[in-house]
């Protein structure tokens, strides 16, 4: 696994979305977004945008780290369907629609068991997780 270092910039903007009449910005447009850009060491440029209407209240830190989990959360579900089967599933009843996809979850339990038994997570990498954290 590469850890691969990457720079975030949020900032608070407002967009310029017109409505369909032509008549001015629409309500929605009026409230102010994270605008959350991140790119990699030595690129020139951001290579992914994310627009968000999280609280105000919410520190940058926050906003990070939920990113970061739906991207996580991304990676996991293409892995359920590409190697274990999620999108499979051809019935029409939900016991059966349940089934399946609870057999799913407990093979990927198994597989992120046997990974973490075969791999276990290093203090290094923690540390450095650690590091970045604060």
């Amino acid at each position: 696994m590469r850890i691969t270092i990457s720079r975030t910039a949020i900032v608070k903007i407002n967009l310029a979305v017109k409505s369909a009449q032509d008549d001015g910005p629409t309500p929605a447009a009026k409230e102010p977004v994270w605008l959350m850009m991140k790119w990699l060491d030595g690129e020139s440029k951001p290579t992914k945008f994310i627009l968000t209407t999280l609280l105000r209240r919410m520190s940058k830190k926050q906003i990070v780290c939920i990113a970061k989990e739906r991207w996580q959360t991304e990676r996991v579900y293409e892995e359920l369907k590409g190697e274990l089967g999620l999108d499979h599933f051809e019935g029409r009843s939900f016991v059966g629609w349940h089934h399946h996809v609870t057999v799913v979850l407990r093979c990927y339990a198994f597989v992120v068991a046997e990974r973490v038994r075969h791999f276990p997570p290093s203090q290094g990498w923690q540390a450095a997780a650690h590091a970045i954290e604060a």
